[in-house]
């Protein structure tokens, strides 16, 4: 009887121990990819998700964060499996997420014009040392001069029409015409 309390006690040890070690590797996973570390985090995100149990709410979350990641390394076809599984998970939020990440991923690609793009140039050949590596600008697309604004023209005064043409009279004794019916119908 003992000797099964023990075996009992070790496995609890086992299962806390690799929980604790997924959860380092889906906070390491989601730190790589907030920094723009994409197959880092699909790395980090497969060891916890191999150390969890998947059906869990927790498990759910380590996969959900496995098929952005996934997405944004350029891994379309594992994303889009793994979105299917998930589909069916047993916690109801992780499954409708899974169901809207696949939606999405399998929605179509909208063509947009080349003007509409910005090119982010590749800086993952930069070394740290920012005085020894410079960034070329060859690659990037120029943008037009701006026109130059010429100064304006002082107007000459003498050429403005300044007659009286009556207009505000008009407007003037109209508004108060309205306003004393509007004062008369109200009693």
């Amino acid at each position: 009887m003992a000797r099964s309390s023990i075996d009992e006690f070790k496995q609890l040890q086992k299962v806390t121990d690799s929980l604790e070690i997924a959860k380092k590797e889906y906070l390491n996973g989601v730190g790589a990819f907030e920094k723009g570390q994409y197959r880092e985090s699909v790395q980090h995100l497969e060891k916890a998700s191999a150390l969890v149990n998947r059906n869990s709410g927790f498990g759910g979350k380590v996969l959900i964060w496995l098929v952005t990641a996934y997405e944004a390394a350029g891994q379309q076809a594992e994303a889009i499996a793994l979105c299917e599984q998930i589909k069916k998970h047993p916690d109801a939020e992780t499954s409708k997420q899974g169901k809207r990440l696949l939606y999405i991923m399998q929605a179509p690609q909208l063509k947009r014009p080349t003007e509409w793009l910005t090119q982010i140039p590749d800086l993952a050949a930069i070394s740290d040392n920012t005085n020894q590596t410079r960034l070329s600008n060859t690659n990037l697309p120029r943008t037009p001069p701006k026109p130059r604004t010429l100064p304006e023209e002082p107007v000459d005064l003498s050429q403005v029409n300044t007659k009286d043409n009556q207009f505000i009279w008009v407007s003037l004794i109209a508004i108060g015409l309205t306003i004393g019916w509007l004062f008369w119908k109200s009693y």
